[in-house]
């Protein structure tokens, strides 16, 4: 089936921040076929191809003068089962919280921490996803990416994605590999994640002392909802800040300011601060600028009231960036994709 190219649609609907800009060419993918059309249509015509998933990692700022490719492929299914491991194979155009609500709901452990976090499967490799004290690197098993290059297909395994600190491969050569399919490596087993942030206190307060996957799941999701706002409710990228890693003397010059400094001790010898807490200290939480604006519960997200544009979201970001900066001596680096 030949792909339906629109022109000068409107990306409001595809991206969380409900910002309003344009697309010049708007086509989405279903199957492989699909996507090698639209990049061989877009190298004819001399155009550059933006591949977006559920929009929920991007920031876009202005219109954007090329095709927007949408990754609209579905299908998850079950690739081994030895009876105690089991390995899922998704579709990149999966949305993500169903895919993991899925897998509970066959037995399948490994996901639960991972829950109601926006977004489909093949973007969650890109910038290893995380929360509550798992990432995507945890339980990932490989994945197929297009060579945008060479239009081959390769197969990754953990070593080959490089995977870091909300980073991967794919992130750092933007625009080279177009993840087709994502794998993961789950179990029969629960081994539970529980010491991450409040989840245990949440469970006990449940009154669940011996949790499955899907009462963590379903703990974590109260949390989640609790903390942040619903893009469909009211624009947001979720946290939209790194929380920065930074030397341990640093820490200390800030901890003699600030005692009650969140930090927290990494095996290098750095520190990872909660780059929430820094912005709250500086008075920033429950800002608001016209539609712009911090949340008013958690200070890590910025929102959308209805009609920022994309620029104001970013002037905001880079207003708090400077102050953090000069009053901490840390800088903050933005977690959603510009455009």
């Amino acid at each position: 089936m030949t792909a339906v190219w629109q022109e000068q649609v409107s990306l409001k609907a595809y991206n969380t921040f409900g910002i309003d800009v344009k697309a010049r060419y708007f086509t989405q993918a279903h199957c492989d076929d699909e996507v090698r059309e639209a990049l061989a249509q877009a190298r004819q015509r001399e155009l550059a191809v933006q591949v977006i998933g559920g929009g929920s990692n991007l920031l876009l700022t202005r219109d954007i003068d090329a095709v927007v490719l949408h990754m609209a492929s579905r299908g998850r299914r079950v690739l081994s089962d030895d009876g105690e491991r089991v390995v899922v194979e998704a579709e990149a155009g999966e949305p993500w919280h169903p895919f993991v609500q899925w897998s509970l709901a066959q037995g399948y452990c490994g996901l639960e921490n991972l829950s109601l976090i926006p977004g489909t499967v093949g973007a969650a490799p890109m910038q290893n996803v995380g929360a509550y004290g798992v990432e995507v690197k945890d339980v990932f098993a490989g994945l197929t990416a297009l060579d945008r290059e060479t239009g081959e297909l390769r197969d990754f395994d953990l070593e080959a994605c490089a995977f870091g600190y909300r980073d991967s491969v794919f992130k750092r050569n933007a625009g080279r590999w177009l993840i087709l399919r994502v794998r993961y490596a789950l179990s029969r087993t629960l081994r539970a994640h529980l010491d991450y942030g409040p989840v245990r206190q949440r469970l006990l307060e449940q009154g669940v002392e011996q949790p499955s996957a899907q009462a963590i799941s379903d703990a974590i999701c109260s949390i989640r909802r609790e903390k942040l706002p619903d893009p469909s409710e009211l624009g947001n990228a979720g946290s939209f800040f790194k929380n920065p890693v930074v030397s341990a003397g640093l820490v200390e010059r800030i901890r003699a300011r600030y005692p009650g400094v969140v930090a927290y001790p990494q095996a290098d010898g750095q520190v990872k601060l909660a780059a929430g807490w820094l912005i709250e200290q500086a008075g920033w939480k429950g800002y608001r600028e016209g539609d712009a604006g911090v949340h008013r519960l958690q200070s890590l997200v910025l929102v959308n009231y209805g009609q920022a544009s994309g620029a104001q979201v970013y002037a905001l970001a880079q207003r708090i960036q400077a102050d953090i900066l000069e009053r901490f001596g840390v800088e903050l680096e933005m977690e959603p994709n510009l455009y």
